[in-house]
């Protein structure tokens, strides 16, 4: 008895690190659902689902990639006050350079020239989409402080105010949302101003309590041994970055192949509830990253995570399967987004595509997680390449082939690419991840427990 007490501790200490991540991702999972049926419930809601769900977001979620993983490079890097101001300076720079460039596409004719073609957007959808985009400009500066400060915040044991930030910015989201509506405003308005609003919120709160909690843990920390150098920082980020981006790239991808394939309004309308719900099933999973990266120096470490992660993994992907089997899954396209059955009934014949996805993400965020904890950020990128290869060439013969909606063709496309991602994942780990910590590819310190 008392030798399987260790494990015990350590499993729930696991579990201690992860749920209140998972709870913040899970309740950002509710959050594009809740916009979805609003938004179907509002005049002309099939034009204002698809640009939202199938120009907007997509769009928005590109420019904003580069910053993603603001949080895990926060939560290896901020060591001290010099290292925390140092990634700051770099945060507010990249944001910069990427709300210009939101400003540029939403507000110049490189939306007409550029976004307009490459995504085939249908024209009843162009000018609420380019609206939408107006309305989300600085969206990624938010999203960009808000998640530097949440990294340290985590290094330094201050979980609870993750999960207090996501819990206000949800209150900001829904209050939004049922003002809008009642006072007759677009879907696209709507769904814009009330994600922009909750993600502000919540970058103000965090903002504040990093502001009170942070400043004496790091001093306290001591001063480095020696000032970190911002070469240092830009090889251990650029390839962290990059593989957010390649991921999301996926996204406006997607849509232009929606776009090119049999019932393109359609499936660009339902896109969004769809992988609204899929969010929601994978968000647990990605949360699974960071807690990997915080107890991979834990002996027998490897092995707890990874049956932590086929366990959850397959929890929630055993909910998806059965929503997808089941009627609840017309409940959840009709009576909670609020589709018309023609809509419904497509994204009831794709969603099984999607079921494999939440245990592909757990998964994912195990390999990866032990290979960013050993600095093999690179191994990372590559399996996004992958990736986005996969999703890419089978999108690309779906709309040759042209037989097919482009809703099911892109789930099938995203599901094959994610298991390939996995793969790959898995088999540098087997190569690289027994190579030693102090022998990186970037040349940082092996980041400590949260």
């Amino acid at each position: 008895m008392k030798s399987s007490e260790p494990p015990r501790r350590e499993v729930s200490s696991i579990l201690r690190t992860w749920w209140p991540l998972a709870a913040s991702w899970l309740l950002m999972g509710v959050e594009l659902p809740a916009i979805s049926a609003v938004v179907g419930r509002l005049p002309q809601a099939e034009i204002m689902l698809a640009a939202f769900g199938g120009v907007v977001f997509p769009i928005a979620l590109l420019i904003e990639s580069p910053i993603i993983m603001m949080l895990a490079a926060s939560a290896t890097w901020s060591r001290d006050t010099e290292s925390f101001r140092q990634l700051e300076r770099f945060m507010v720079r990249l944001s910069l350079g990427l709300t210009v460039l939101a400003a540029a596409i939403a507000f110049t004719p490189l939306y007409r020239l550029v976004v307009v073609p490459l995504l085939d957007v249908p024209e009843p959808i162009r000018a609420p989409a380019q609206l939408g985009l107006q309305i989300m400009v600085f969206w990624t500066w938010a999203i960009a402080d808000r998640r530097f400060r949440q990294g340290a915040l985590i290094k330094f044991g201050h979980r609870s105010a993750i999960i207090q930030g996501t819990i206000g910015r949800l209150i900001v989201t829904f209050l939004s949302l049922w003002l809008l509506w009642r006072n007759g405003f677009s879907g696209i308005v709507t769904a814009t101003v009330s994600l922009s609003l909750g993600v502000f919120a919540e970058a103000a709160f965090v903002r504040v309590r990093a502001k009170q909690l942070l400043p004496g843990t790091l001093q306290a920390v001591g001063t480095a041994l020696s000032k970190p150098r911002a070469t240092s920082l830009l090889a251990f980020y650029v390839p962290l970055a990059l593989t957010p981006m390649l991921v999301l790239a996926a996204q406006p991808i997607a849509a232009a192949g929606i776009t090119r394939m049999p019932l393109p309004l359609e499936g660009l309308a339902v896109w969004g509830p769809l992988g609204g719900l899929a969010f929601l099933m994978r968000s647990a999973g990605l949360a699974f990253n960071e807690v990997v990266i915080a107890h991979a120096d834990e002996p027998g470490a490897e092995a707890r995570l990874r049956r932590f992660a086929w366990g959850w993994g397959m929890g929630f992907t055993l909910i998806l399967g059965v929503i997808a089997i089941t009627p609840l899954a017309d409940l959840w396209f009709q009576d909670a987004i609020g589709l018309d059955p023609q809509l419904a009934d497509l994204g009831v014949a794709a969603l099984w595509l999607a079921v494999p996805l939440p245990i592909l993400t757990f998964l994912q965020s195990h390999w990866q997680g032990l290979l960013v904890h050993r600095h093999r950020t690179r191994a990372v990128t590559g399996s996004v390449g992958l990736f986005l290869i996969v999703t890419v060439l089978i999108i690309v013969a779906g709309v040759f082939i042209g037989r097919w909606s482009g809703l099911e063709v892109t789930l099938f496309a995203f599901t094959v690419g994610n298991t390939a991602q996995l793969l790959w994942l898995r088999y540098k780990w087997r190569i690289e991840g027994q190579q030693r910590p102090d022998q990186p590819e970037t040349g940082i310190v092996v980041p400590e427990p949260f």
